[in-house]
């Protein structure tokens, strides 16, 4: 059991959930609110993807994310910035000759893919840990060896905590090889992503398991999807983890009920205290994470 919890809010994410729930922030202004709103509710860190305010499509251009983190900055609300580091690995075949990129390939190499990070400096960055089948359709999600190799050195230097996402068991194994050959500073930070098919499946058990398998000392949060991400924060703390909740995995509030960032985190924070446990503050999550200038 974990009685000092950290929460992060995945403010929106990348996902076509914008003509779903009008909650979910498009524009630069729009993400920086729901990043100030979250903090308010009670979450500690807030993890940011940013979208193209033409199309409401995930981008990674690094302007817009400056835009939403001196945005946040400014407003001296006191919050820890996550950014998102997954955007240019998606790999698409050519219906018509596999071995090309097709439509909605979007495949960039490490540095480049760490580019609004290092113009950012935020305390976190995401770091996908390895390569996952995405949905029902031909789309990859690619993260080879190498480029993680690269991405963990690059932030390593810089002083910007990679938080380990993790979606199946061979990424834990190869986040541990990283953090073995020293690419990863102590204390190691893992997310645990559970329901995103096809990785590993949301449930008790899928978390235990690969709770089971993070090296000593890790700080652990996890996460489900959809009507899943409550029952699972409430399993990431029982199981001695952190939670992590927001639009970005579910748009739901109750069954039927569209919800916004804040009340995600207030639902959040609500379970957690039921459990005898508290939701610390951004301060004390810097001292425990291990951050920079903690």
């Amino acid at each position: 059991m974990n009685f000092d919890v950290v929460v992060s809010c995945a403010v929106t994410g990348a996902g076509d959930t914008t003509g779903k729930n009008p909650h979910v922030p498009v524009t630069p202004k729009e993400v920086a609110d729901a990043a100030i709103e979250a903090a308010k509710a009670g979450a500690a860190i807030a993890h940011i993807h940013v979208r193209d305010p033409e199309t409401g499509k995930g981008s990674r251009d690094p302007k817009l994310f400056k835009e939403v983190v001196d945005r946040v900055r400014d407003s001296n609300t006191d919050v820890v910035i996550n950014l998102t580091a997954g955007m240019g690995g998606d790999w698409v075949p050519d219906p018509n000759n596999p071995a090309m990129p097709g439509v909605g390939t979007d495949m960039i190499g490490p540095e480049e893919r760490l580019a609004h990070v290092k113009e950012c400096m935020p305390e976190i960055c995401s770091l996908d840990c390895g390569t996952l089948n995405f949905g029902n359709g031909d789309e990859i999600y690619i993260s080879t060896p190498p480029m993680l190799r690269k991405m963990a050195q690059l932030t390593k230097e810089w002083g910007v905590k990679p938080e380990l996402e993790v979606f199946e068991l061979g990424h834990i194994r190869f986040a541990t090889q990283m953090i073995s050959e020293g690419l990863v500073a102590d204390p190691p930070m893992f997310q645990i992503c559970l329901g995103i098919p096809w990785g590993a499946d949301q449930s008790v058990d899928t978390m235990k398991t690969m709770k089971d398998h993070l090296p000593t000392g890790a700080n652990w949060a996890g996460f489900g999807i959809s009507r899943m991400q409550m029952p699972m924060a409430a399993t990431a703390v029982a199981l001695g983890g952190n939670v992590r909740v927001g639009l970005e995995d579910n748009i739901y509030l109750d069954r039927g009920v569209l919800a916004t960032n804040g009340q995600l985190v207030t639902r959040a924070v609500e379970i957690i205290e039921r459990m005898g446990a508290r939701a610390i503050s951004p301060g004390e999550a810097r001292k425990k994470l291990n951050l920079r200038g903690a």
